[in-house]
């Protein structure tokens, strides 16, 4: 039997894996804060082997990634149940990080520190940084239907400085850009859409598709206090600390490093099942996990603002579930 070691947990081609996939910027009540879908993957992984996108287990200082978990990027699970690429699982990657021109000498120097901190604390593997020649200009918003989006003015500088960490040896890449201070809303409070999430989703999928290699973004903002007002335990791990990397690094470290070799990789036909939340059933994985005849699970403890379920859809072999806790006992 053909076997990967991923330094921590021994993966091979016959196993399976569920998907527990919360996209960025819809509100999702489970997962749509800062990493308060942890404590629901940790306890399926314990189960079956996870594959997570960043979303479900980032948050700021923290990270939810566990032994049994594979941190995966949108734009690469996407690619990966479509079956256009496999994952060859990774341990103590090389990691590269990208800052963005336009962040603010003293916010660099906090996340400087934070590299050398994680470097020193943990040894992760971290080759170095790369600026970007011109400033990235992140925009954000939320549509008609309140799902968060943005746009990039420079999105071209970002693949230069990745190009540069690649040749010297980066296998994974971490990017930080600046944001403005988001206005006041219902976030904090643990409610609401994170607004900034949209486009730190077309950051990461626009650089691993266009590199070949996993990567996952923070944002940096010039206001670096830390405000001491209680918020909601959901999204409370963004609001203790002035950077928000340490999460990338974590996830990023042994993350699977993405081949077309599907012949020796774990590919969509180890996956044993797709958890979604339960209204947000119109994207490309779960069309494609039907396509490939793999069981998608909507569950109904996660709600969102995009409001397509099953019904909206017409797909009855959808199979929908009270609480991940339903999923977790239909695999004893």
């Amino acid at each position: 039997m053909y076997c990967f070691s991923s330094g921590r947990k021994n993966f091979d081609i016959n196993q399976k894996f569920a998907i527990m996939a919360v996209p960025t910027g819809i509100g999702a009540s489970v997962g749509g804060y800062a990493g308060d879908a942890s404590g629901a993957a940790r306890e399926i992984s314990e189960k079956i082997p996870l594959i997570v996108n960043p979303n479900v287990v980032n948050a700021a200082v923290f990270s939810g990634i566990t032994d049994n978990m594979l941190y995966v990027e949108g734009w690469s699970l996407n690619e990966f149940v479509r079956g256009n690429l496999g994952l060859l699982p990774s341990s103590n990657n090389k990691i590269g990080v990208i800052f963005d021109k336009a962040i603010p000498k003293n916010v660099l120097n906090i996340h400087i520190n934070t590299i050398n901190a994680v470097k020193t604390v943990y040894g992760i593997d971290i080759i170095g940084y790369e600026i970007t020649d011109t400033p990235v200009g992140v925009e954000f918003f939320t549509t008609e239907k309140d799902i968060s989006s943005g746009a990039l003015d420079c999105p071209e500088t970002l693949i230069e400085a990745g190009k540069k960490l690649i040749s010297r040896g980066a296998q994974v890449l971490a990017v930080v850009c600046l944001f403005e201070e988001p206005p006041e809303d219902d976030y904090e409070s643990g409610e609401g859409v994170d607004i900034v999430g949209g486009v730190e989703a077309v950051i990461s999928h626009y650089i691993s598709k266009e590199l070949f290699c996993p990567c996952v973004h923070a944002p940096a903002f010039a206001d670096v206090s830390i405000q001491d007002s209680i918020v909601s335990p959901k999204c409370s791990a963004e609001y203790i600390t002035p950077t928000f990397l340490p999460c990338l690094l974590f996830g990023l470290n042994n993350a699977p490093l993405l081949t077309k070799n599907l012949d020796k990789s774990i590919t969509n036909k180890n996956i044993h099942s797709l958890l979604m939340p339960y209204d947000s059933l119109g994207s490309s994985i779960v069309f494609d996990s039907l396509k490939n005849n793999i069981p998608v699970y909507a569950i109904k403890e996660n709600t969102s603002v995009l409001g397509v379920d099953k019904q909206t859809l017409g797909v009855d072999s959808i199979v929908e579930l009270e609480t991940y806790c339903d999923f977790i006992r239909l695999l004893k």
